[in-house]
C-alpha cells in the first residue's frame, strides 16, 4: 500500500514543487493546486452524476420489482438483473469513480502531511514553514480556524449528498443506511475538525478548499442531473 501511495504521491509532489517555483507562496501554491487536482478528477465525478441520473430515471420499475417480489427474493434478483441488461445499465460502475479516487486522496494527503517525504527540492523543504493569513507556519497544525471551516465546509458538502440520495430514493422506506448516513452527516464534520487540530495546516487548507469547490461543483452536477433524468425519461 505503501508503494501504491509513494507511486501517486511523487508525481503529485514534482506539480506542487513546480508550482511553487512560478508562484513563490506555498499558501497560494497549495490553492491553485487543490483547483487542478479537482479540475483533472471532474470527469469521474460526471460519469457518477451520469450514472446515478441513468439509475434515476428507471427508479419507479426497480420499486415495482421489489414491491411485487418483496417475499421472493431469489426472483427478485433475477428480475433486477433483467432490468439492468434491458437498461443496459451496470450497477458496479456507480463505485468505480470512487475506487478510482482513493488511491489518488491516500497519496494526496500523504504528500501534504509530509511534502518533504516526496519532494525533492531543498526549496520547498523551507517553502512547507511558510506562513499564510493568520498561519504562522503551514507545516504546522492551526488550533481552531482552519479545522472549524473544514469542518463546516464538510458539513454542508455532506449534507448536499444526503439530500440528493433521499431524493433518488425519496419512495423506498427508511432503514438502517438511511439512519447511519443521518448520523455521520454529524460525526464527520466533527471528526475533521479533530483531525485538522492535529494535522499540518497546509493539509487543512487543501481539504477546505477541495471540499468548497466540491460543493459548487456538485451544485452544477446537480442541475445537469436533472436534466439528463428528464431525458432519460423522454
Amino acid at each position: 500500500m505503501n508503494d501504491i501511495i509513494g507511486v501517486i504521491a511523487r508525481p503529485l509532489g514534482m506539480l506542487l514543487s513546480f508550482l511553487y517555483n512560478y508562484i513563490d507562496n506555498y499558501g497560494i501554491t497549495l490553492i491553485i493546486f487543490t483547483i487542478i487536482v479537482k479540475v483533472c478528477l471532474f470527469p469521474l465525478y460526471a460519469d457518477q452524476v451520469k450514472h446515478t441520473a441513468k439509475m434515476s430515471a428507471f427508479q419507479p420499475k426497480i420499486q415495482a420489482l421489489q414491491k411485487k417480489y418483496a417475499n421472493d427474493k431469489e426472483t427478485l434478483n433475477l428480475k433486477m438483473m433483467e432490468l439492468y441488461k434491458e437498461e443496459k445499465f451496470n450497477p458496479m460502475r456507480g463505485c468505480l469513480p470512487m475506487l478510482l479516487q482513493m488511491p489518488i486522496i491516500f497519496g494526496l494527503f500523504a504528500l501534504l502531511r509530509n511534502p518533504t517525504m516526496f519532494i525533492e527540492s531543498d526549496k520547498m523543504l523551507m517553502a512547507v514553514h511558510e506562513a499564510f493569513l493568520w498561519i504562522p507556519d503551514l507545516s504546522q497544525p492551526d488550533p481552531w480556524i482552519l479545522p472549524i471551516l473544514a469542518g463546516f465546509s464538510t458539513f454542508i458538502s455532506f449534507r448536499q449528498t444526503q439530500q440528493q440520495q433521499q431524493q433518488q430514493m425519496s419512495a423506498m422506506p427508511e432503514n438502517s443506511m438511511t439512519s447511519m448516513m443521518k448520523m455521520m452527516q454529524y460525526f464527520f464534520p466533527i471528526m475533521i475538525v479533530w483531525m485538522g487540530r492535529s494535522f499540518p495546516a497546509g493539509l487543512t487548507v487543501y481539504w477546505f478548499i477541495g471540499t468548497v469547490l466540491q460543493i459548487f461543483q456538485t451544485r452544477g452536477l446537480n442541475r445537469w442531473r436533472k436534466k439528463l433524468i428528464d431525458a432519460e425519461k423522454k
